[in-house]
């Protein structure tokens, strides 16, 4: 699996679990939320200073998001 469609469906598995919709995330990640849709999607290819922001808001470390999980 491609890293950036890894990380975004990380992003969107925790943001699920949190209950959080994405315009919830993308305001306490301070990113706009088409942005944090692009990142869900792999579509977009976030810095990493982005995935750190999307990290804290998530209470996770970065690690976390790029991490291969059994699904």
């Amino acid at each position: 699996m491609d890293v950036r469609a890894r990380v975004g469906l990380n992003v969107q598995e925790e943001r699920h679990r949190r209950g959080l919709s994405q315009e919830e995330l993308a305001d306490r990640a301070s990113v706009h939320q088409t942005y944090l849709s692009g990142v869900e999607r792999g579509h977009r290819n976030p810095t990493i200073a982005v995935l750190h922001k999307i990290a804290q808001a998530l209470d996770l470390d970065i690690e976390d998001l790029t991490r291969r999980r059994d699904r």
